[in-house]
């Protein structure tokens, strides 16, 4: 007879821990119509029925832009029906063939971009539409590009190769790179810092360039303004105070230490 004592066993089933599963990220709710986020939509604003320009617009915009949070591309083309943006570092000919194809005379293409001393501009003030269209018979093409000054500057050297041979370049004053740039507006909110005085966003662009080329521009520049104007009171909300960049300070400093050495 086996006298040994059998080992006890413990009866208590151990069931697996739960696992802790994260939280599920909370998503903003977006408008289906203007596609910003619900508490910054502009569908008050933008009108229903789009404003119709004689002038066409087509804006290149950067990949880098296509998502930021203050871009005004999208509500340019939602407010403009004439008006386009496709996105790219540099324009290409198949961009442009439904605007100058197979027209017939060939359109009035302008790109809106402050001269450098390679590539001087017409103030677009002194452009003399009658001539340049033939009182009306030409259409105007207007190209404008959406990006950060460095990459607007690299995206139009790479698309001069083809726009020179037959484009405009425009410009809507002067762009002083010495003198710190302002906000989207100088006495306003500050959303955007611009890097050089002169700099605006890409819809006060289109807006001023507008404003002169088309016959009821003073009409189509105010209501553009007003969408923006909402754009930026809506969104300062969101946003942290605009610090000066790291460029402009250290400017400052040696300024200051130039000055009062002067003393």
């Amino acid at each position: 007879m086996d006298t040994e004592p059998k080992p006890e066993y413990d009866a208590t089933v151990h069931l697996p821990l739960p696992t802790a599963t994260a939280p599920e990220p909370h998503r903003r709710s977006i408008c289906s119509n203007c596609h910003r986020p619900n508490p910054v939509c502009l569908c008050h604003v933008i009108p229903v029925n789009p404003i119709e320009t004689k002038t066409k617009v087509l804006i290149l915009h950067h990949p880098h832009e296509t998502h930021h949070k203050l871009s005004t591309t999208p509500i340019l083309t939602k407010t403009l029906l004439h008006a386009t943006a496709v996105t790219g570092r540099r324009l290409r000919r198949g961009d442009l063939s439904s605007f100058i194809g197979c027209q017939s005379p060939k359109p009035v293409v302008m790109y809106l971009f402050p001269p450098s001393p390679s590539s001087p501009a017409v103030n677009i003030s002194d452009v003399n539409l009658p001539e340049i269209t033939g009182n009306g018979e030409r259409e105007v093409v207007l190209i404008a590009f959406d990006a950060t000054w460095k990459h607007a500057r690299e995206m139009v050297k790479a698309s001069e190769e083809i726009l020179s041979d037959f484009a405009i370049r425009v410009s809507l004053g002067v762009v002083d790179e010495n003198v710190s740039g302002g906000s989207i507006y100088d006495s306003e909110l500050i959303l955007r810092k611009e890097p050089f005085s002169g700099c605006v966003s890409t819809m006060e662009a289109v807006t001023r360039a507008l404003s002169v080329l088309e016959p009821n521009g003073v009409e189509i520049e105010t209501k553009l303004i007003e969408i923006l104007r909402e754009m930026v009171r809506l969104q300062a909300g969101f946003l942290k105070p605009a610090k000066p960049r790291p460029k402009l300070l250290k400017k400052k400093k040696m300024e200051m230490d130039d000055s009062s050495l002067n003393a």
